[in-house]
């Protein structure tokens, strides 16, 4: 059973935007950290943004930081990532994913779905011109 449910990829053009939504059952997102993990063509799982069950905690990936902003919505149990400044290199199937803490552990590559607590389906995100 799927438990995470991501949404909102697509395609655009390099220097557009793009928002991914996380929606989750209210009792994972009240009490796991959530965040995405994104794989491109050919490359490995690599984790590159993670927010704290309650907020206070955000970690983002180099490759990422000051372009993407992950947030969290109370009202509907989602958490969402505003992706501004897309390059050709952000192109990639992003997973949403979940595990009890969010840290800078978690910008790293991901072997398999088992290091997280609960795992989407990806959504792809295709940045062309």
């Amino acid at each position: 059973e799927v438990q995470l449910q991501a949404s909102g990829g697509g395609t655009v053009q390099p220097g557009g935007s793009l928002k991914l939504s996380c929606a989750a059952p209210k009792d994972i997102f009240d009490e796991y950290g959530i965040g995405w993990v994104r794989q491109a063509p050919g490359k490995e799982r690599e984790g590159i943004v993670c927010i704290s069950s309650t907020g206070g905690s955000i970690y983002y990936d180099d490759s990422v930081k000051g372009r993407f902003t992950i947030s969290r919505d109370g009202a509907v149990n989602t958490v969402n990532l505003q992706m501004n400044s897309l390059k050709p290199d952000d192109t990639a199937v992003y997973y949403c994913a979940s595990r009890r803490f969010c840290t800078r552990n978690w910008m790293r590559t991901v072997r398999t779905e088992n290091e997280f607590s609960f795992w989407g389906q990806g959504t792809l995100v295709t940045v062309s011109s």
